[in-house]
């Protein structure tokens, strides 16, 4: 008798909602398989009468973190290579996954795999959750016999974004508050406290403090204004992001945040990383080297090293060596197109981006400690000198008064 292909929705044996696919010869056998198994069986139909599987669990519709697609693609590369057939690897890790959008979504792709498309053609089919680094990459796997091994160095790459964006909100978590205290500050002295002293100094009757009258125009001003500053300011932001979203404006952005002084090396840094990474990922994938500049190019997140990559392709497509191609480019630091031409004559060049890219993040995890470490107090300084401004400017015409006075 022909085996089937059955959608079933259990409990595990900790009480948590699974679903799945299981092949039996009937549903009878396919039931009793998944009772043996320890799983409580809610409801269970042939895969072909349900095309609306891929629905989140529960009816609850939930997105998937980088950290979610991470663990992801590390399970389907342990799986992998440990010997289990394609079909049966997203089958698994669509039951072990705690994410209900990248369950159902396993449960779709294995649909596609089991009509007969390649595993990263079905992933392609959702760019939401699977960029093109991500396809192209399995796909090459696919190709060369090695997916397992492909697919755990695409994790590696994974856990590292990860890591690096966690890193990331922690370092600016400190200083957000210590900015948006400061703001508070600020806002609650010139618009509530300044405000209601306005009227007493101005009943001294003596001439003000150079120090006053500014506190008090400046007070004036905002109470007076604060629509049309609003304003302005919501304007200027909005302004500035859709210049930004322009390729002249991208570009200038970019090539802006790159030469800003203190954070701009570490921005590079983090650049020139993330390129190296993923060329190195892709290489290592087996991915022609002219779609992986590309790609690599496209995902730096930085419109001049883009534009670098493009140049690069280019002349390697010309038949130049990668290394000299990308000093001639002048986006590509020297201890990238080093290690590149190094990478060139040994045949290991997948090996030689990857130390570049420990080697960069290593260096940047340094630069964001010493911006943190700067940061914090030239806030702390900032908000303490505004204080001592309004201090020095309240009392200084009280004194004034008392020496009349005497």
């Amino acid at each position: 008798m022909p085996r089937q292909t059955f959608a079933y929705t259990a409990l595990d044996a900790s009480g948590a909602r699974r679903t799945g696919m299981v092949d039996a010869e009937s549903r009878e056998m396919a039931l009793a398989h998944l009772t043996a198994e320890g799983r409580y069986v809610l409801d269970i139909r042939e895969a072909e009468q349900t095309p609306g599987v891929a629905i989140s669990v529960g009816g609850r519709s939930k997105r998937a973190s980088k950290q979610d697609l991470a663990l992801f693609t590390r399970r389907m590369a342990d799986l992998a290579s440990a010997g289990l057939p394609l079909d049966r690897v997203l089958q698994v890790v669509s039951e072990q996954s705690e994410s209900a959008a990248l369950q159902s979504l396993a449960l779709e792709v294995l649909a596609d795999v089991r009509s007969g498309l390649p595993v990263s053609q079905a992933l392609a089919k959702h760019p939401k959750y699977f960029n093109e680094i991500y396809t192209q990459t399995l796909r090459a796997g696919e190709a060369s016999g090695q997916f397992g091994e492909v697919a755990g160095r695409l994790a590696d790459f994974q856990e590292k974004e990860v890591a690096r964006r966690s890193q990331i909100v922690s370092a600016l978590v400190y200083p957000g508050i210590l900015s948006a205290t400061a703001a508070f500050v600020v806002i609650f002295l010139l618009t509530f406290v300044v405000p209601r002293l306005s009227g007493v100094f101005r009943d001294l009757g003596n001439e003000l403090p150079i120090t006053t009258q500014i506190l008090l125009s400046s007070t004036d001003f905002l109470t007076k204004n604060w629509l049309l500053v609003t304003i302005t300011l919501v304007g200027t932001a909005v302004g500035l992001r859709l210049w930004s979203a322009t390729p002249a404006g991208a570009e200038m952005r970019d090539r802006l945040l790159l030469r800003a002084p203190i954070i701009g090396p570490v921005i590079l840094k983090a650049t020139v990383s993330r390129f190296a990474r993923v060329l190195g990922t892709l290489v290592y994938g087996g991915v022609p080297i002219l779609e992986a500049l590309e790609i690599a190019g496209k995902s730096s997140g930085n419109l001049v090293f883009t534009r670098g990559a493009q140049r690069v392709e280019s002349e390697v497509r010309e038949g130049r060596p990668i290394a000299a191609a990308m000093r001639d480019a002048g986006q590509f630091p020297p201890v990238l197109t080093h290690m590149v031409a190094i990478g060139e004559e040994t045949g290991e060049l997948p090996k030689m981006l990857d130390r570049v890219a420990n080697s960069l993040d290593f260096e940047v995890d340094t630069g964001m400690r010493r911006l943190v470490s700067l940061v914090e107090p030239t806030i702390v300084l900032s908000m303490g000198g505004f204080v001592g401004f309004v201090v020095l400017s309240v009392l200084l015409p009280i004194f004034q008064a008392q020496n009349l006075v005497k």
